[in-house]
């Protein structure tokens, strides 16, 4: 059976109607955050399904952990697009949609039908996000895209090599497609702003390369910013080997010592404003900056001296920022993130039990809704989608014997 489902009602969003082409990670992050905003977001999924349904741990086939975590809120139907009836249906559902997002390749759309110019036809109010790997007008238009490639295409490697690690490596999260996942949520909102003046809808490409590279770029040019370079690449400060968690006598502790207002307090508090506070390595902001290793290395020996707890409690004293390392298991039971309701505990009706997160901003006006559909099996409303499509019941069942869409009960 079906979970019962009803359309966001809460949200700054709330009317807007996705439809929504993506799986692994960018663009059901992306999504899920539209939906977490009151927008209504129907998953269209192949009858392999998302990828991300078949990655462990689950407690269900088809039901895995990443997908849980970026799919809440949504609505999932099954088409065989390449399938003419499958596709056509995909095509009908757009005419009663406001946004239609996508990270299958632009080439790919245009084969299948579902580009751009095709679906203005049917619906030119339609805003079509395009998220690729490249933007469309380099001579790597055509090139697949996954997290690690664009990390590695883009200089996370890189920095980490900098930083010290033995090797290069990745950032261990999907770095890549969270920022450009950001990227298609602002792309999306923007679109529909420009719309209600216009009246209009237009295609928007989001690639994952060009996001990245403002990412990384922004904090790293340094020199080379200036033509000629005023030096290499490489913000000091974040790629620095001294730039990490600091051992305590009886663990480890985040601290960041940052402008002068901290180093005095800091020094103060340490009883060294005649001694490292004269040092002139640490006296102004350009100083510690042109000595980063040096700094960093200096406070690194003096967190050494005293414990995690009576250091929290000497900074927090000082007004000197500074947080614990924290593990995941450490912020789901974190008092700040249950406090504000970002962590909740949850009930899945397929998947028992589950930690959730809300969406992390909060509004006045508009409050997104507190609570939304949990992530659905594979096909679960695609009886439902056509319905509301305007399929009637004998067409639906003709579209589901002939394999141009399937159901929920057909894969369980």
């Amino acid at each position: 059976m079906s979970a019962d489902y009803s359309a966001p009602s809460a949200g700054p969003l709330a009317g807007v109607k996705i439809l929504d082409l993506t799986s692994v990670v960018m663009g059901p992050f992306a999504t899920q955050i539209l939906a977490q905003l009151g927008a209504e977001v129907i998953k269209l999924e192949t009858p392999e399904g998302d990828n991300m349904r078949h990655v462990g741990p689950m407690a269900n086939p088809g039901m895995g952990h990443i997908f849980l975590n970026a799919n809440a809120g949504k609505r999932s139907i099954v088409l065989d697009l390449k399938n003419p009836d499958g596709c056509e249906a995909a095509l009908k559902i757009a005419e009663g949609c406001d946004v239609f997002v996508s990270n299958v390749r632009p080439q790919a759309l245009m084969r299948l039908g579902l580009d751009y110019e095709s679906m203005r036809q049917r619906n030119p109010r339609i805003i079509h996000v395009s998220c690729c790997g490249f933007d469309q007008d380099g001579p790597d238009a055509a090139r697949p895209a996954y997290d690690d490639l664009i990390q590695g295409a883009t200089g996370v490697p890189w920095l980490m090599k900098q930083y010290g690690v033995p090797e290069p490596g990745y950032a261990p999260t999907t770095l890549a497609d969270r920022v450009t996942g950001l990227h298609t949520v602002y792309a999306v909102t923007a679109a529909l702003y420009a719309r209600s003046q216009s009246g209009l809808g237009q295609s928007v490409v989001v690639p994952m390369f060009e996001s990245m590279a403002q990412f990384i770029l922004g904090d790293h040019m340094a020199g080379l910013t200036f033509e000629p370079p005023l030096g290499k690449a490489g913000y000091a400060r974040l790629i620095t080997p001294n730039r990490k968690p600091y051992v305590t006598s009886d663990g480890m502790l985040c601290v960041l010592i940052y402008n002068d207002k901290h180093w005095k307090s800091f020094f103060e508090a340490i009883g060294e404003s005649k001694g490292l506070g004269t040092d002139p390595r640490f006296v102004t902001h350009s100083a510690r900056a042109a000595n980063i290793d040096e700094v960093y290395a200096e406070v690194a020996r003096i967190l050494r001296t005293r414990t995690t707890a009576q250091w929290r409690t000497l900074l927090d004293a000082a007004d000197v920022p500074n947080m614990p390392m924290n593990s995941p298991e450490d912020l789901l039971v974190n008092p700040q993130l249950r406090a504000t309701g970002f962590v909740s505990n949850t009930l899945h009706p397929t998947e028992g039990p589950l930690h959730s997160l809300a969406h992390p901003t909060k509004w006045s006006g508009t409050p997104p809704a507190q609570s939304f559909s949990p992530a659905p099996r594979l096909g679960e409303h695609t009886r439902q989608l056509l319905k509301e499509a305007g399929y009637a019941p004998e067409i639906i069942e003709s579209l589901i014997q002939q394999g141009a869409c399937r159901t929920a009960s057909k894969m369980d």
